[in-house]
């Protein structure tokens, strides 16, 4: 399994803006074959943090989400708000257990 985890700082009233694109993003994504979990969350601590997590079946499919047509809104969406700081990793997971 591949996670991707991560953050932006979104600036000023740019989180509002960005939500119906996020959501947009969010409800495509999910349908997108190899994909497990993906989510967006505002940081309560922080409210122009943007906290990203995916979890993916393999590394193909994280590669082939990045292709897909519903990311060019995305990517321009977050550059219209003006998206900085950007940290997004992927990291090679093992075995999955409850905590």
């Amino acid at each position: 399994m591949i996670i991707v985890a991560g953050s932006m700082t979104i600036p000023g009233d740019g989180m509002a803006n960005l939500m119906p694109v996020a959501l947009a993003t969010m409800t495509a994504t999910r349908k997108e074959a190899g994909c497990i979990l993906y989510s967006f969350a505002v940081d309560v601590a922080d409210p122009t943090l943007l906290r990203i997590y995916e979890e993916w079946e393999s590394r193909e499919a994280l590669e082939a989400h990045f292709k897909q047509p519903h990311m060019t809104p995305w990517r321009a969406k977050l550059d219209d708000v003006g998206a900085t700081d950007r940290a997004v990793f992927s990291f090679e997971a093992g075995a999955r257990r409850p905590v």
